[in-house]
């Protein structure tokens, strides 16, 4: 399946400068992407997974140095290494803090050591590196959950795709059986999400979502759990679980905004934060801050005690709150619906933006702000066809922005300065 990562890649192989390590949730394909991007772009090609050829991690603890690494490497797989032409993955990364230190040397040698890496939890071992962590001489790239585009491909829908993309730029409305097609589409994303896994099923069942094994999604769901005990003291791997499992109660109540109680009615920041920041680096969970100005730039405006949580996934966040896919095809719990919308734009725009802000003004909300060529853009969420708000039109009147969005379950169109996105066009916004 086509993944948009690929483009960077290519970029990477063509103007090489330093070693590429790769993060992004476990099961969101990194291992995949990469294994096919090193066997279709290179002559020689090595795979070494840390976590599993215990010989080669034990290299790193003897030496850093780039050319005796490979020559380790070259006896203990019976390989000769051409540096010009050769590829090396290291698979795994994360169970060795030296592996990490020594790209710092592969960058500066001045042999043409060609060498990409990935892991599981990789962004915490970054966050936590007790060592030097390489700053400067690695090209670090994230890899997301798909999103809808990518999904669009995946099944074959390239013509459906260049023609949402078209009534994006005209905002002119689709025809309607086009536009019914497409909602369709995006409600069935919404039960899968983004995880390859899930999709390639789908794909395997004849797009028969009746027939998706749903099992897959709580296997990872219960790898992620399992993640957070295996790589933390005992006591924070509760907190992490305790904050994940509370996600889809925060998200479905009234005002959505992060409370510690919910997470557990003796919670308190000072206990654990550490926690949030852990599942935060893991790109388990996205963060979307409350900004007190709605003025660039907009980081220095966040109010740090406000902000709400969201699931990278929006697939996970549906089995995670136990709502069955019929319920979402049939729309008939449109309370929650409304909470899966809000996440779906959140892990888009996380995706993109790689910064999440929403902005309280008197008693009225915006979704999302987000910078579009210079100018803060208001976004406004509505799951359904129903689009009053007041929140937005109360916006428009006190600060006039250039335009404003409002996704909805309606087709495209322009009115009131409002450019109407239907939710599927998504990511035709950037």
């Amino acid at each position: 399946m086509y993944r948009k990562i690929e483009e960077d890649l290519i970029k990477w192989k063509e103007d090489y400068k330093m070693p590429l390590m790769l993060i992004g949730a476990r099961q969101t394909g990194k291992t995949y992407i990469l294994d096919e991007f090193c066997q279709n772009n290179y002559a020689n090609y090595i795979y070494i997974n840390l976590d599993k050829e215990e010989d080669i991690k034990s290299i790193f603890e003897e030496t850093i140095d780039p050319d005796k690494i490979m020559e380790k490497i070259e006896i203990i797989k019976k390989i000769t290494i051409d540096p010009e032409n050769t590829i090396i993955f290291f698979d795994e990364i994360q169970v060795s803090e030296r592996a990490i230190t020594s790209l710092k040397y592969f960058c500066e040698s001045s042999k043409p050591y060609k060498i990409v890496c990935a892991g599981s939890l990789l962004g915490v071992k970054i966050n936590r590196f007790k060592s030097s962590f390489p700053v400067g001489k690695v090209t670090i790239k994230y890899l997301y959950p798909m999103d809808f585009e990518e999904y669009l491909m995946a099944l074959g829908e390239d013509k459906l795709i260049q023609e949402i993309k078209s009534h994006y730029l005209t905002n002119e409305p689709l025809m309607n059986p086009i536009h019914e097609k497409a909602l369709l589409l995006y409600k069935k994303y919404l039960i899968l999400g983004g995880m390859p896994a899930l999709i390639s099923n789908f794909i395997a069942n004849d797009y028969d979502i009746t027939k998706v094994n749903f099992d897959l999604q709580e296997q990872i769901i219960t790898s992620y759990l399992a993640d957070m005990n295996k790589y933390t003291e005992n006591t924070e791997g509760i907190k992490n679980n305790q904050i994940y499992n509370s996600i889809p109660k925060e998200l479905a109540r009234e005002n959505n905004t992060f409370k510690y109680s919910i997470v557990s009615k003796d919670a308190r920041k000072i206990r654990y934060e550490s926690s949030l920041d852990w599942l935060l680096a893991s790109n388990m969970i996205i963060k979307c801050d409350l900004v007190e100005k709605n003025e660039s730039p907009l980081k220095a405006f966040v109010n740090g005690d406000k902000f709400k949580l969201y699931l990278s996934d929006i697939g996970l966040l549906r089995a995670l709150s136990n709502l069955d896919y019929s319920e979402i095809l049939l729309d008939k719990n449109a309370m929650y619906k409304g909470v899966l919308t809000e996440n779906y734009v959140a892990s888009d725009f996380y995706s993109k933006f790689k910064e999440l802000y929403y902005y309280n003004f008197a008693k009225y909300e915006i979704d999302f702000l987000i910078k579009i060529d210079g100018d803060i853009i208001p976004v406004e969420i509505k799951s359904s066809r129903r689009t009053n708000s007041k929140s937005l039109n109360e916006y428009i009147k006190k600060y006039n922005p250039k335009y404003s969005i409002r996704l909805s379950t309606k087709n495209f169109g322009w009115e009131n300065n409002i450019k109407s996105v239907p939710l599927y066009a998504i990511f035709c916004i950037k």
